[in-house]
Order: C-alpha cells, then sequence, then structure tokens
C-alpha cells in the first residue's frame, strides 16, 4: 500500500504564484492552532497512530503505508517545504526558494544552523543526494514530476538547484511532503537509524511504536515537548478505546465514529482539520461501461451527496462537488454545485446504451473510516435509477495490486486536500504516474500547462478555473464528499496543528499543561 492515499505524503500545495516569485521564506511556523495560553517546556506526549505490523517501513523516501511510520519519519527528518497556515507552501529545511525568469530553474537555500542530530552541518550535497535518492525510488517520478536526477544539482555549500523539464511556478510545492533528507551516501542498512535534521531524535523505535526526544538544535526554533511517544494501533477502534481509558493523550486521525463518541466525554478533546480527505468514486474513462461521458455525468447525478456526508462520514466533512482539491485557495467555488437528479440521470444512460440488465461492481477497501460505507450507500442509491451495483471489499494489498489504476469502478481516498494542480499532475494529465481513471483530455492538458507555466496571477487564475470546469465536466472522479481530519486529545494538550496531512505532524509546537 502506498502512503499516497492514507495522508498523500508527496502532495502539492495550491500556493499563490505572487508569493513564490519572490525570495520565499517561511520558517516553520506552519501548522499550529490556538496554544490555549503561554507554551510551557517539559512532558511526554503519548500519541497513537494507525499502522500494521506487515506494513512497516522505516525508510524516509519509500512507501509509508502506516500512519505510525509516517508520524516517526516526519519528526525526525525534515523536508525542505511544509504546508502553512498563511502560505500553502513555507520554508523548512530551506529558509528561501526563488526562480528563474522562465520558471523552469528553482534555487533553494538551506536554513542557517540546520545541522543533523549528530551535529554535523546539513549541505547542499546532503539535499542533492536525498533528493536523487528519492527520484529513483519506484514512486519517485510521482514524487517529482518534470525534474530529472541529473537536474538536482548543488551551488555550493549552502544552494540546491533544480531544474524542471517545463515552466513550473508551482515546483516548490512538490517538496513540501516527501523531501525527507538524509546525509549523504549513508549506507542501505543505515537508513533507518541515518541522523535526521528534524525537530525530535530517535530514541528508539520497536515494532511501530517509537520514542523519541526533542532536538535542542533543532534549527526551526524551540520544540516544547521533552518527548513524544508513539503508540502503532491496528484498529482505529482499538487507538480510540486506548484514549478513552486514559493510555494515550492524542489518537491521531481517529476518524469521525470515534468523534462521535468522544462528543459527550468533557474530558476529551476534538480536533477537526477542514478538507483533510477526499473521498471520490473512480470511474474508468478509456474503456469500459463508463468510458461514455454521459454515463459518467449519469453516475455524478445519481448519488445524493448531502445523504453521503451525513451517513457515511457521521456528518464530519462537506459535500463535494466532482473536483478534487477542495482547501485550495483556488479552487471554484463558482461552479454550480452538483444536485441530485434522478430523472436527467436515466435520460442520459438511455441515450448512452447503457445496460441495466448488467450487475456493476464497486470496488472499496476499509482502509479508512466511511470508505467502505459510501460505496454501500452509493450502491443503495445507484438502485433508484436503476443501477444494479454490488460493492466488492477487498483487503488493501490485493486493491493495490489488482485494482487501484486498472478497475473499471472503485473508491479511493487522498490526503492533504489542499492543491487543485497537485491532483492535475498527479492523477489526471494525459500520462500521469498515478491517473486512476486512465483520463486524456487535450483540453485540460493544455489548461494545467498554461497554469503552471505562468507568472501573470490572473492568466494563472483563469487557467485553473478551466482546468476545474473541464474536469467537473468530463473526468473519472465522482467526488461526493470531503472527510474532515479528526483528532481527539486529552485536555492538557495544546497548540495541536489543525492543518491535514505533513501539516499535521508537525509537532513541535505542542505543549502539555501541568
Amino acid at each position: 500500500m502506498d502512503f499516497t492515499r492514507r495522508q498523500a505524503l508527496w502532495a502539492g500545495g495550491g500556493i499563490g504564484v505572487a508569493a513564490l516569485l519572490t525570495a520565499c521564506t517561511g520558517g516553520n511556523g506552519a501548522a499550529s492552532s490556538d496554544s490555549g495560553g503561554k507554551p510551557r517546556k517539559g512532558g511526554t506526549l503519548r500519541i497513537g497512530a494507525l499502522g500494521r505490523s506487515s506494513a512497516i517501513t522505516r525508510d524516509p523516501h519509500g512507501s509509508q503505508g502506516n500512519e505510525s511510520d509516517y508520524l516517526v519519519i516526519a519528526l525526525v527528518y525534515d523536508t525542505l517545504t511544509a504546508p502553512g497556515l498563511k502560505d500553502n507552501t513555507v520554508g523548512r529545511l530551506a529558509d528561501t526558494f526563488t526562480p528563474s525568469k522562465d520558471l523552469k530553474t528553482w534555487r533553494f537555500t538551506i536554513a542557517k544552523g540546520a545541522t543533523f542530530h549528530d551535529g554535523t552541518a546539513v549541505t547542499a550535497d546532503d539535499v542533492v543526494w536525498s533528493l536523487r535518492r528519492l527520484r529513483h525510488t519506484p514512486a519517485g517520478a510521482a514524487r517529482l514530476p518534470g525534474i530529472q536526477a541529473k537536474n538536482i544539482t548543488a551551488d555550493g555549500k549552502g544552494t540546491v538547484v533544480l531544474v524542471s523539464d517545463y515552466a513550473n511556478a508551482e515546483l516548490p510545492s512538490l517538496t513540501r511532503l516527501s523531501t525527507f533528507i538524509l546525509k549523504k551516501d549513508t549506507p542501505e542498512k543505515d537508513i533507518a537509524t541515518s541522523p535526521g535534521t528534524g525537530p525530535f531524535t530517535l530514541d528508539w523505535y520497536r515494532g511501530g511504536n517509537a520514542r523519541l526526544l526533542r532536538n535542542e538544535h533543532w534549527h526551526g526554533g524551540q520544540v516544547h515537548l521533552d518527548a513524544i511517544e508513539v503508540t502503532m494501533f491496528e484498529s482505529p477502534q482499538a487507538m480510540a478505546n486506548a484514549m478513552m481509558s486514559g493510555q494515550i493523550d492524542v489518537a491521531s486521525n481517529a476518524g469521525a465514529v470515534a468523534a462521535r463518541t468522544a462528543a459527550a466525554r468533557k474530558d476529551i478533546q476534538i480536533v477537526r482539520r477542514p478538507n483533510d480527505m477526499a473521498m471520490p468514486i473512480v470511474m474508468r474513462t478509456s474503456s469500459g461501461p463508463f468510458a461514455d461521458p454521459k454515463v459518467r455525468e449519469a453516475m455524478k447525478l445519481v448519488v445524493d451527496r448531502e445523504a453521503m456526508v451525513k451517513q457515511a462520514l457521521s456528518g464530519y466533512g462537506t459535500v463535494g462537488n466532482d473536483m478534487l482539491g477542495t482547501g485550495d485557495p483556488d479552487y471554484a467555488k463558482d461552479i454550480p454545485q452538483r444536485h441530485r437528479d434522478l430523472a436527467k440521470a436515466k435520460k442520459l444512460l438511455k441515450e448512452a446504451g447503457f445496460d441495466f440488465s448488467r450487475t456493476y461492481e464497486l470496488v472499496t477497501t476499509e482502509d479508512v473510516a466511511g470508505l467502505a460505507e459510501s460505496a454501500t450507500l452509493f450502491a443503495s442509491q445507484a438502485r433508484e435509477a436503476g443501477i444494479k451495483v454490488k460493492v466488492v471489499k477487498q483487503e488493501s494489498g490485493t486493491f493495490y495490486q489488482k485494482t487501484w489504476l486498472k478497475g473499471d469502478f472503485y473508491t479511493n481516498y487522498w490526503g492533504t486536500n489542499d492543491s487543485v494542480v497537485f491532483f492535475a499532475s498527479k492523477t489526471m494529465t494525459t500520462g500521469s504516474g498515478q491517473n486512476e481513471a486512465d483520463w486524456s483530455d487535450k483540453d485540460f492538458d493544455a489548461a494545467y500547462h498554461k497554469a503552471i507555466a505562468t507568472s501573470d496571477t490572473a492568466a494563472r487564475a483563469t487557467a485553473l478555473h478551466d482546468l476545474q470546469q473541464i474536469e467537473h465536466d468530463r473526468s473519472g472522479y465522482l467526488l461526493w464528499g470531503v472527510a474532515e481530519g479528526i483528532d481527539l486529545a486529552a485536555p492538557k494538550v495544546h497548540g495541536l496543528p489543525k492543518l491535514p496531512g505533513y501539516g499535521r505532524v508537525q509537532l513541535e509546537n505542542v505543549w502539555l499543561a501541568p
């Protein structure tokens, strides 16, 4: 399984071009919520995160199937940039990032005082080696699209140069969530214990559980907690039970069911993170029963979105409009919301010669709360239009081996839902590495390339709007809803992040009341 779906490890970020085209800085002041008072130094935070023993990985450049592993990695290793509160992309290990006039060459300056946990300074050579290693991983092309390994170079000790194959005003957003930096020439056998540069150092790791200690010399500023203890739970229910009984202080990404249960408890905080997870139904567009645009539109008219959000997400979410990236400042809110219209759906299906006698399999998993439930609800709603849908549940590993990128009709989920451009580049442009619906649309491709190749704010906004209109009208995505991210926390926990994805695991600003 690829962590892309769980928390979008390599998501991009719809940062405004105006912010990018200057010498962008950001510090790490990225993700913390209201602190609830003056931060206090000290204490150990006990946090639970989901994972499975069979999916454990320690490689920062690997595919993290466990949220618990990703949490540990994100606290020990820094990325070049990170999500921010004011801007979608801010500096983290990189102090600044500036483009050339043609938007193909970007220069990243390493933050002053950045050191590895063993005390050695971070150099441009370390960053180049790490990014090239990342680029050569199985998913590397998708993580750094348009950037060849040979075009990642050092300019002196403190500057890294990335040259894109094409003009790309959004390039810094590609470095937000996957560019964990290791020491140059770290042997493969030592990757798991290689010193990082992040706010916490690794004390020990055992079978998915870990203890992390404060990095007193972190370049990003003061870290409040003495330590963080990460406990891996194999089910949301087990994690929620541990939270209710006081065994942990935070249940990370606990889900709507746990939130509903905790709502009656005055001794538990519910931290809600909007636009956290897109939960689309994917229809294959190149062949099969959904290749006809009329059929896809009909399916989008069959679904009762409000009922889906209310029932599958227990109300902890918002209605979707078949466009991914709802948290992007450039999300096209003016495109009319698609509503249920069974009469029009039936008309379109008849015009397309849709086979009503056939039963269509909708494949789903139980990887995240509400996903399988959404498939069952859709099947029930589709029957009202005369469409027979059979829900098939697959184990996660089987799904990603046999169905994802190959199936005709299936559910999926994406975190860090804050960038229209990310989804366009990863899942919808012709030939993109994770083109789930096998979609190819020349108008969409043109709008995408126009959007990322321009520094003119108005022209970019127009191109992005055109792109989203095409996605809304013709793509293979039926995005019925967007789930909120939900963390449960004890009253003594303050400063928890309220951003999704990578922003969610930036815990350096968390502190504990006495």
